[in-house]
């Protein structure tokens, strides 16, 4: 599990980078068991091609870069790619994309990933206080974290107590217990996240400055959660 994690920054760090690419930071969620997709990096168009079909279409493809970390603003995500003369064409057009957002960058592969199905977004963050150390952060994705600020925040490490004050301590918790006749999500899967999260963090507190898991889609109560992007910077 650390070892698995270490492993991973003790290469970006070699490599002169305190941020991981998405790539990089899932597989060291993935070490301590945080519920990520079925992804694989291909570094050649016959490797995406051959990940596509094991993974089954549609997918997703999303350009790994050191140098490009806002991939949305440099259009290198890719959505809903149904077939393979498709994923063709968007092998090209992701890697010019790239190519015009940032003709130096160094591209480490593309992610190949399933084309997921949406569920309610919810963000899960670690930042460092210069006094408190690490603190937890959770709260509703999308608009809500963005033009409401409605989250929440502990000392890691946290209890599975603190997970579940937390969860009901934010504006939004109707909309995750289930408003309006929508089926309440999967509250023990994000308390799990809560929990591996802080459990990481206590053991890579050296070396992790910040973490966000945004968005993770969380589905209906049994169903469980998957963290759609990742995003790690270290100290």
């Amino acid at each position: 599990m650390k070892e698995e994690a270490l492993k991973i920054i003790e290469d970006v760090l070699a490599q002169g980078r305190k941020s991981l690419v998405e790539f990089e930071a899932k597989e060291i969620l993935k070490a301590y068991g945080l519920p990520v997709p079925n992804e694989k990096l291909a570094k050649t168009l016959e490797e995406a091609l051959r990940y596509a079909e094991e993974i089954g279409y549609p997918v997703v493809l999303k350009l790994m870069s050191p140098q490009i970390l806002h991939k949305s603003d440099a259009r290198v995500v890719l959505l809903n790619i149904k077939n393979p003369e498709e994923l063709k064409e968007k092998w090209e057009e992701i890697h010019e994309n790239a190519r015009k957002y940032r003709p130096d960058a160094e591209i480490l592969g593309v992610l190949v990933a399933p084309m997921l199905k949406v569920g309610r977004e919810i963000i899960i963050g670690v930042t460092e206080d210069p006094q408190f150390g690490h603190a937890l952060m959770f709260g509703l994705g999308g608009i809500f974290v963005e033009i409401l600020k409605d989250v929440t925040f502990r000392i890691i490490p946290i209890e599975e107590k603190d997970a579940w004050k937390m969860l009901r301590e934010i504006k939004g918790y109707p909309i995750l217990a289930g408003a309006r006749g929508e089926p309440p999500a999967d509250m023990k899967a994000i308390v799990d996240l809560m929990l591996k999260v802080s459990k990481l963090i206590d053991d890579l507190r050296d070396y992790i400055k910040e973490m966000d898991l945004n968005p993770v889609f969380v589905y209906p109560e049994g169903e469980g959660a998957v963290i759609v992007d990742a995003r790690i910077i270290l100290k």
